[in-house]
């Protein structure tokens, strides 16, 4: 009797009362209530819209609310569309100047119907294009695989922008090629005229060679130059369909307004040399005139100090006033009594790179070199040095609290030098850059207010 009385009393529910077990089980609906409410106006990904289609499995006849609004889901087919149509054309762009190579260079070459020279003035340096144009697609093609392969059917997460970043030292390479393209064209030309063989074996290329599409030497010589011209009109159709909040939209603007900047400055360079033709011409603001400025003084300091150019970094550029005390005991006199000018000044590092594979060179390594260019303000429409770089190795720099809106740099056994920005901030940020390559490469590590240390030496052993 004991044992049925304790089962009648023993609950299922392990010991919640029917009110609690009651209470629980509205809360529980109240939360999938909630939960399904939350679902009905759950904002679009992109956009944050909250009014969402509803879309209809097939298979299971159920419907379900869709992630993404009309608009962004079309922003998001047409952003896909974009994004294969620059790696496609830079695939198309590719196999031109395979042709280019395989089909006219090499013929020609083996054939000897021209010198070395000659092809050199003809195809300028179509190799390093070939180059850059391999490395640029295969990393394209990469980023395109990897999305897909992680299931992003809209290739959201593929970032054309940061990659044309990566590889923005090709478009040096582009004005290279542009420049002489005019010489290269009159040198064709004579020679053609001059050359019955080389006048035969284009007329057969063009004629039986299939690989050609009936297309000429100089039809394939353009290229280069309309692929270039074509980036700004490539890179803005991305844009437009790329969401502002997209992480790669900033890197897209900037990648058009480095290529706009650089065609402007090809155009610029070309009627210097007298040439008739241009590039296509683009909208010149405030901030592309700065930057055609910029790659031009680039230009003039690469060749000054002769380094390669994938290893070089521009630390900081801009101008800064200079004056040069004549006595180096400018701090006792205060600032206000030297007399400054205005000057263009550049720091330039040389980096060592960890491989020499063209893949991993973008990866900088330890610093070889330091320099500080300065470069007079344009005349006649052209740089010209104040003198020959300063190597920051042979330099110590200084400032003092009692003039912080100026900073000194003194070459070792040589001259010194006075500099301020209009803006103290910037004063301070250029002391701080220039100060710590000249401790990384300094040869000497101590220092006593900051002046060359040659008063400081070991001390005698007494016996």
């Amino acid at each position: 009797a004991t044992r049925t009385k304790s089962a009648d009393v023993e609950r299922a529910d392990s010991g919640i009362g029917q009110m609690p077990a009651r209470k629980w089980r509205n809360r529980a609906s109240e939360t999938l209530s909630s939960l399904q409410a939350w679902e009905a106006h759950r904002p679009c990904t992109d956009c944050g819209e909250m009014d969402l289609p509803v879309e209809t499995d097939v298979q299971n006849c159920n419907q379900r609310r869709a992630d993404l609004c009309e608009k962004c889901r079309k922003r998001r087919t047409e952003r896909k569309e974009s994004v294969l149509e620059f790696v496609n054309t830079e695939a198309s762009y590719g196999e031109d100047l395979r042709i280019i190579k395989e089909e006219f260079y090499l013929p020609m070459q083996a054939a000897g119907l021209l010198s070395q020279e000659q092809l050199q003035g003809i195809f300028s340096n179509i190799q390093e294009l070939i180059d850059l144009n391999e490395n640029f697609l295969e990393i394209l093609q990469e980023e395109i695989d990897q999305a897909f392969d992680q299931g992003d059917d809209d290739l959201m997460t593929v970032c054309i922008g940061e990659i044309f970043l990566e590889f923005v030292n090709m478009l040096p390479a582009f004005q290279t090629y542009c420049l002489q393209q005019s010489s290269s064209v009159n040198m064709l030309n004579a020679l053609e005229k001059e050359k019955e063989l080389l006048r035969i074996f284009l007329n057969v290329s063009q004629n039986d060679n299939t690989a050609l599409r009936r297309m000429n030497l100089r039809s394939f010589l353009m290229a280069p130059l309309q692929r270039v011209t074509k980036y700004p009109l490539l890179l803005s159709r991305i844009i437009k369909a790329t969401t502002e909040y997209h992480p790669d939209h900033g890197s897209l603007r900037e990648a058009k307004s480095r290529i706009e900047s650089h065609l402007e400055h090809i155009n610029m360079k070309t009627k210097q040399e007298g040439n008739t033709w241009t590039l296509r011409s683009f909208r010149q603001d405030s901030k592309k005139k700065r930057e055609v400025i910029n790659i031009e003084m680039r230009e003039t300091a690469l060749k000054t100090v002769g380094w390669l150019r994938e290893e070089t970094r521009f630390v900081m550029e801009g101008s800064l006033q200079l004056a040069q005390p004549p006595d180096g005991q400018w701090v006792k006199k205060g600032s206000k009594t030297l007399k400054f000018q205005n000057m263009q000044v550049l720091l330039l590092v040389n980096m060592k790179r960890v491989s020499e594979s063209s893949l991993e060179s973008a990866e900088p390594g330890p610093v070889k070199d330091a320099v500080l260019v300065l470069i007079r303000d344009k005349n006649n429409g052209k740089f010209h040095l104040l003198r020959e770089p300063l190597r920051l190795s042979n330099c110590i720099v200084s400032t003092d609290p009692d003039c912080d809106d100026t900073f000194e740099l003194i070459e070792i056994r040589r001259e010194a030098f006075v500099f301020r920005d209009s803006d103290r901030a910037r004063t301070h940020h250029w002391f701080r850059q220039i100060r710590r390559y000249s401790r990384e490469l300094g040869s000497w590590k101590k220092r006593r207010n900051a002046l060359p240390n040659i008063m400081i030496s070991t001390p005698h052993t007494r016996p």
